[in-house]
C-alpha cells in the first residue's frame, strides 16, 4: 500500500485519483505524520460495503440463533409466501 502526506494530496489531488483509478491500490494520507484517512477507488469501496452488509447480515443471524429466534422451514415457508403476495 502506499502512503502520501496530506500535503501531496493537495498539490497532487488529480495524479493521485489517476493512480487510484488505474491501479485499483488504495492509499494511505498521513498528517504530521499520522494516518489520516485512506483513498480509494470507487468500485472497491463499493465492494467492501457490500460485504460488510453481507457479514452483518451473517451476524445478526447468528444472534437470532443464539437467542432462539428461529423458525422451522415450514414456518419460514409459511410467512414468506405472505410476504410475497
Amino acid at each position: 500500500m502506499r502512503t502520501e502526506l496530506v500535503t501531496t494530496l493537495k498539490r497532487k489531488a488529480t495524479d493521485l485519483l489517476s493512480d487510484l483509478g488505474r491501479d485499483k491500490e488504495p492509499i494511505l494520507i498521513t498528517q504530521h505524520g499520522l494516518p489520516s484517512a485512506y483513498l480509494v477507488d470507487v468500485e472497491s469501496f463499493e465492494r467492501l460495503l457490500s460485504r460488510m452488509n453481507i457479514l452483518e447480515g451473517i451476524a445478526r443471524g447468528e444472534r437470532a440463533i443464539d437467542d432462539g429466534r428461529t423458525l422451522t422451514n415450514d414456518e419460514a415457508k409459511t410467512k414468506l409466501a405472505r410476504w410475497l403476495k
